[in-house]
């Protein structure tokens, strides 16, 4: 039996253990497997696993179609799983817009800051004055009795139905591309059309995420699933990996947040 792990990075083990008790708990019971809050790249290593064929299939949603932030439901192939199957509630933060503005990194602070593990929410949709996030409907209780301030701002939360989540204005624009090499500092540099030497210098200055994460180092290789973003910069993720072209460069087909 090929070793798994060697498909994925060091760092990914015990998610990828996740995944693998998760698969061997529905053919056991032969009963849907729902998870957490999944981030892109978790996504793909849970497809990866799961795979498309087989008698284990496995479906995502995030509360709406383009989240990035997804549920994923891992179910024997007679299910036939639906939206409501993924117990998603969308939250929507009452607070005195008139007088104050709250955005996307406060509200993130503040639901981490009362014990609210970051897997346990999904996307935060700012649309105006509205601010919406989707959250694990067994913490529902929970976010109503903790989740009272964003900062010093009171906040009340309200359920609203899913007919009533706000669109997000976030518009990932696709587009295909060849990079040198699948290191950091190439994809980074061709996805933001900087130099190598320029993005090689944002890295190695803590100013680039992958994943959520700093990473600092410039030999670091992407792959499929990958988020990546860059102070001053914004996000891109690598959408899928094509292979390489005749002159030995890699074909990647990225998304890029306008």
């Amino acid at each position: 039996m090929t070793d798994i792990y060697q498909h994925f990075r060091s760092e990914e083990k015990d998610f990828v253990d996740s995944v693998i008790q998760w698969r061997q708990y529905t053919e056991t019971t032969y009963a849907p497997k729902l998870t957490d809050f999944l981030d892109p790249r978790q996504q793909w290593i849970v497809q990866s696993i799961i795979g498309k064929e087989g008698e284990i299939k496995c479906s995502f949603f995030g509360g709406y179609e383009q989240a990035e932030r997804k549920r994923a439901l891992i179910y024997p192939s007679y299910y036939a799983p639906s939206e409501e199957d993924f117990l998603i509630t969308v939250a929507e933060i009452n607070y005195p817009h008139k007088f104050v503005s709250i955005d996307h990194r406060k509200i993130l602070g503040s639901l981490m800051s009362i014990g609210l593990k970051r897997e346990k929410f999904g996307d935060i949709i700012v649309s105006g004055e509205r601010v919406q996030f989707l959250s694990v409907k067994e913490m529902d209780d929970f976010v109503r009795m903790e989740f009272t301030h964003v900062g010093k701002t009171p906040v009340a939360v309200e359920e609203k139905p899913i007919d009533d989540l706000l669109h997000n204005p976030e518009n990932w624009k696709e587009s295909s591309t060849t990079v040198s090499s699948l290191r950091l500092d190439a994809v980074l540099g061709a996805i933001m059309n900087i130099s190598r030497q320029k993005s090689q210098l944002l890295i190695q200055s803590g100013h680039v995420k992958v994943n959520w994460k700093i990473s600092e180092q410039t030999s670091f290789l992407c792959e499929e699933g990958d988020m990546i973003s860059a102070r001053g910069f914004g996000r891109a993720k690598i959408v899928s990996i094509e292979g390489k072209t005749k002159k030995e460069k890699w074909r990647i087909v990225v998304g890029v947040l306008k």
